[in-house]
């Protein structure tokens, strides 16, 4: 790992950074990273690929952020050659203009592509994976793959620096999730409240769960504990949500700015959630849930090698199933993820236990581990640009 960037030294004049980013909840690590390192390090020119939250800080993005976002193999097979042909685009920018460090944040097929073709091309910059892959589900072997790739990984899950330790992989260090500092705690329970229905960020992932998650609501649309629905939803895919909602038999309300998000977080009684970041910023936040996750049969086999039990990140954390995990394999059958949902609603026992849970999630990802305590990754990056 690199020393630690002293407040007293600065990286040399005219620093440069390329900042990648896949989907929407890299879009916001992007934003922040990009905004600490303006104040850390004055006139560092900037240049990547991000989406609206990294444009508001100044980013002109080489191309759309859509482009990356996939989800699943089936995706991936369909959307191939423009992801190769945006790996090129990325790769051959990055060769034109040099930059000290390159960050790729997330997306983790991509970003192993890029990384790959560069150390391929003789790049000497310094790359860092911000977000960890799961090398700790799958064993050894993908963690030393990383090593040869990465110079360091910023891990925003506190157990993985210890796991990619173990695995032989590259540095790591925690730096935190920005869902900790970004949703507070709420201090006392919701009786009564709308049901957010969170189908993911992907265009290709809202075809698969909102229809799943439009009959779970009416299921549960008679419980005393629910007021309404609210489709938690990204501003670029607000649009097509909202096309299909107003097909439903009831009405739904969209939540896609940040004001809004933020109302819906603080109202809500409880919520299902396809898995993936917005479970941790759930549970953060203090809300009950339920995670659920139509998988495709590649993905399925997948499953059933790991070596860990759990897929929804809260349950990861906290190293038990604390929020149930309704998974399907192939087309989703509502009948399973109904009854769990209906049973959080209809018993205010369980929906304090899961609060009860969170609030150690919480005090783990805002320390770290022992071994491994929180860093801040702005200062990560300062001590890569101090030595490239």
């Amino acid at each position: 790992m690199p020393p630690e960037s002293p407040c007293s030294a600065s990286p040399r004049a005219m620093a440069s950074a390329f900042l990648l980013a896949g989907e929407a909840s890299g879009d916001r690590i992007g934003a922040r990273l990009m905004a600490g390192l303006h104040r850390r390090v004055p006139g560092i020119a900037i240049t990547g690929v991000g989406g609206e939250a990294m444009e508001e800080q100044g980013l002109q993005t080489l191309f759309p952020l859509d482009d990356l976002a996939v989800m699943g193999y089936r995706d991936v097979l369909l959307r191939l050659p423009l992801l190769l042909w945006r790996a090129h685009e990325v790769v051959r920018h990055i060769l034109a203009t040099r930059p000290d460090v390159v960050v790729l944040i997330d997306a983790q097929v991509f970003s192993k592509v890029v990384a790959q073709r560069l150390r391929k091309r003789g790049f000497k910059g310094r790359i860092i994976l911000y977000v960890a892959p799961a090398v700790w589900a799958w064993g050894a072997e993908r963690a030393r793959k990383l090593a040869g790739l990465f110079d360091e990984v910023l891990s925003v899950l506190p157990f993985e620096p210890r796991a990619m330790l173990r695995l032989g992989g590259p540095e790591t260090a925690y730096v935190g999730h920005p869902a900790v500092t970004r949703y507070a705690q709420r201090a006392q329970p919701v009786e009564t409240g709308p049901l957010l229905l969170l189908p993911g960020s992907r265009k290709s992932e809202i075809d698969k769960h909102l229809d799943l998650l439009r009959a779970v609501a009416q299921r549960v649309a008679g419980q005393e504990a629910v007021s309404g629905f609210v489709i938690v939803s990204t501003r670029s895919q607000a649009a097509y949500i909202a096309k299909r909602v107003g097909q439903w038999p009831f009405a739904g309300t969209i939540a896609s700015t940040e004001d809004q998000r933020t109302l819906a977080f603080a109202t809500a009684v409880a919520a299902v959630a396809v898995s993936g970041t917005v479970t941790l910023e759930l549970a953060l936040a203090g809300i009950p849930h339920v995670i659920t996750y139509v998988a495709e049969p590649m993905q399925v086999r997948m499953f059933e090698k790991a070596t860990v039990k759990h897929i929804g990140l809260p349950n990861l954390i906290a190293g038990a199933e604390v929020v149930p995990e309704i998974l399907f394999a192939g087309r989703g059958e509502p009948q399973r993820l109904e009854e769990a949902v209906a049973r959080l609603l209809e018993n205010p026992g369980v929906r304090e236990a899961q609060a009860r849970a969170f609030v150690h999630i919480r005090s783990l990802m805002e320390k770290g581990a022992p071994e491994a305590p929180l860093q801040d990754p702005v200062e990560r990056i300062a001590a890569h640009l101090a030595l490239s």
